[in-house]
Formats: C-alpha cells, sequence, structure tokens
C-alpha cells in the first residue's frame, strides 16, 4: 500500500492518552457515569460538504463540487454520503447538527484559528490552558481523559492529573520522554510538572498495548470509556481538511475525512452498547471554508462551519442552526458562510450538561463571562 503524505501524517498523529485511572466511581446503575468525546477537526471542515444545504445557489458556486448521493435530514439540509452512521443515527435521534458556526475568529490563519479553537480565547497565543481543561477542573474531574493526538492538545491543558501515553514510548529512552512531557506542558509550575511527570512514568504495563491506527484506537476507547471507573473524557485529532485542491464530492480528500469521523463513532456506538445513551460527542474545527470553490476545485479559508454531534445524551435529531443564507449580502465578507452561533456556547453546554455543572459556573470560570448563551435545554438530556 502507497504511504501518502495524508496517510503518513494521520499515522503519525494516531497516538495515545490514558488518563490515571486512580479516579472514583462517577455513577450507579441509577446514574451511570456520563461520557464527553470531542473530535477535533484540524484544517477547516467545509460545513457545507459534510451538511449541504438545499439552496440552488449551492449549484452556481460550487459547480464542481456538487454531491451526488446525500443522505437527507430535512426539506432543508442532508448529510455527506459518508456519513452513514451518523444518518443512522438520526433516524434514532441519536445523531444532531449545529450548522453556520464557530468560534468567534475570522483570521483564516491555521495557527491563530487551532489556538483560539482550543483555548476558547479571543486572540490568540493569550491563554495556556484550554476550554476542555478548564471545564474539567471547575466541574472536579481529575485525571479523568483520554486524548488521541500528539503532543497533548492544548485543548486538554488546564488539568494536571491528565495522564498521557503514547504506545511506542516504551521504546524510547527516559531523556526523550521527558523531553516530550515538557514541550507538551509548556508554561505550567515545576511542581505540577512533576506530578505529570510521575502520573506517566508510573503508569501500569497494563495499559499498553494496541495498534495505532484509527480503527484500533477508537474501538480501544469504546472500551476504555464504558469501565465506570475508567475516563468520561475522550479526544481524538484528525488533520487532512485543508482541501485547497481537488477536495473531491461523494469520494475524495474531504470525504475521505468524513468517513474517519464516521469511523469514530460507529465504533463508540458499537463498541459502547447501552453505554452509548451516556455520551456525547461533537466535533471542533478551526474555521469553515468558502461558500465559492477556487480555480483548482478546493476550497479556501473560510469563516462559518458545522459542528457533528452523536449520542443518547442528545436531546432529539435536529439541525440547530439560525441560516444566514447564501446571497452574497448575507455572506462575511462576500465569501463565507456567516457564524451566527459562538461554538463555544454549544461546549460550553455540553460541559454543564455532561459534567452536571451550572452553566454559569462554566460560562464564568471556563470563558471569563463572555457572551455565550445557554443551549442546554435546546440540546441536551439533563
Amino acid at each position: 500500500m502507497n504511504c501518502t503524505r495524508r496517510s503518513f501524517l494521520k499515522g503519525s498523529l494516531a497516538t495515545i492518552f490514558f488518563s490515571n485511572f486512580n479516579i472514583p466511581l462517577y455513577g450507579s446503575i441509577s446514574n451511570p457515569k456520563k461520557n464527553l468525546v470531542i473530535i477535533s477537526l484540524r484544517g477547516g471542515m467545509d460545513g457545507l460538504t459534510a451538511v449541504p444545504v438545499n439552496d440552488i445557489l449551492i449549484n452556481k458556486y460550487r459547480s464542481d463540487l456538487i454531491l451526488n448521493n446525500k443522505l437527507k435530514l430535512n426539506s432543508d439540509f442532508s448529510l455527506h454520503p459518508k456519513l452513514k452512521t451518523l444518518h443512522n443515527l438520526w433516524s434514532q435521534n441519536l445523531a444532531a447538527v449545529i450548522h453556520a458556526t464557530n468560534v468567534p475568529y475570522t483570521g483564516r490563519s491555521h495557527f491563530d484559528g487551532q489556538n483560539i479553537m482550543e483555548t476558547g480565547a479571543l486572540k490568540a497565543y493569550t491563554k495556556k490552558t484550554g476550554w476542555l481543561g478548564r471545564g474539567m477542573k471547575s466541574s472536579g474531574l481529575y485525571g479523568s481523559s483520554l486524548a488521541l493526538s500528539l503532543p497533548m492538545p492544548l485543548l486538554l491543558r488546564g488539568v494536571e492529573g491528565n495522564n498521557n501515553y503514547f504506545p511506542t514510548w516504551m521504546h524510547l529512552p527516559k531523556r526523550e520522554v521527558i523531553e516530550k512531557i515538557t514541550r507538551a506542558y509548556d508554561g505550567i509550575e515545576h511542581d505540577k510538572l512533576q506530578e505529570v511527570y510521575n502520573v506517566i512514568m508510573n503508569r501500569p504495563l497494563t495499559m499498553q498495548g494496541g495498534d495505532e491506527s484509527l480503527d484500533s484506537l477508537s474501538k480501544r476507547t469504546a472500551k476504555i470509556l464504558k469501565d465506570p471507573l475508567g475516563p468520561k473524557v475522550a479526544v481524538f485529532d484528525i488533520e487532512g481538511f485543508d482541501t485547497h485542491t481537488a477536495q473531491g464530492t461523494d469520494n475524495g480528500e474531504h470525504a475521505d475525512n468524513l468517513h474517519d469521523i464516521d469511523l469514530i463513532i460507529k465504533n463508540l456506538h458499537t463498541g459502547m452498547g447501552s453505554d452509548f445513551n451516556n455520551t456525547l460527542i461533537l466535533t471542533l474545527t478551526e474555521f469553515g471554508r468558502t461558500v465559492e470553490q477556487n480555480g483548482g476545485n478546493g476550497t479556501e479559508h473560510g469563516y462559518g462551519s458545522a459542528i457533528l454531534m452523536a449520542g443518547g445524551l442528545l436531546k432529539k435529531s435536529q439541525v440547530f442552526t439560525d441560516w444566514p443564507g447564501l446571497k452574497k449580502n448575507s455572506l462575511f465578507e462576500g465569501r463565507d458562510l456567516n457564524s451566527t452561533i459562538d461554538a463555544r456556547s454549544i461546549y460550553a453546554s455540553a460541559m454543564s450538561s455532561v459534567f452536571d455543572t451550572d452553566f454559569e459556573k462554566i460560562k464564568r470560570e471556563v470563558f471569563w463571562e463572555q457572551n455565550i448563551k445557554n443551549y442546554s435545554e435546546n440540546l441536551f438530556k439533563a
């Protein structure tokens, strides 16, 4: 099999972090553990490809990017054909979409955008912790996460007890391991960094094993999240959404990336069994793509995108949106799908619901009293 640059990057990023398993039992049969899974999509997912709108204007803007076999959601929106699992879950009230949304960033730089999508800040490089890490800390959750990315994602930083585990580290010299940990936790105090070292270096050998493919890692994640004594937060990290050329339609580069999302959701749904009912999955990306295709049959960096959601903690299947429309005067700067919902409101509402923490507390301690809204009652089960 040929190893393309995309498959190499994905292989190098398919690493796994385990949390410290010495954590309290989260619930009982009457009050089971709730799980939150974030799938980070780096490069800028094209929301109009993942969740196309039934608008004749799209044919004008994207004549070479039109999907042939869309999966219908309702009279206004569909799903990309590679999102088959998500579509099946939709019919069971186990999938939903937030459309025309984004973090409040319009600069179109991957580096700045990804920093903001993980920190939740209004400006890049002003914060050294992630909104998910701060949300866990605000909710009293320590050492309860599992991340599949390299290095420890900024998104999860803020809770030092999280144990980042790389399957290949058993073959690395100790000094190289320490250097990797130090880079991953840049900026934290020395005593806190020592706590991280101790957690990682003292993990049991039973936590090792398995290969690094996305299929294997997502199946292992399902088993780990099922454990009532295990972590309740998981983060996947996928690259490849920066499709400037040959983006494709039903098949192609962007379709392959969407298939990866669907594979994760499929394996979690299958592997978790009834525990999927106590799980919430959301995607995260730094920005969307331009509404109009470019000369290379791709798209440029844009603004508004979509959040894909799955799991039994959803209230119902719905496309939740304040749709801005695709007319030229409705587009952001005349070129991008506008964002009418602050994505941080969705993530704050999700953490409030899954972590059983007051929304106002999340708003105050995680998002610095920014102007975000509570959508918990609209989207998630209590």
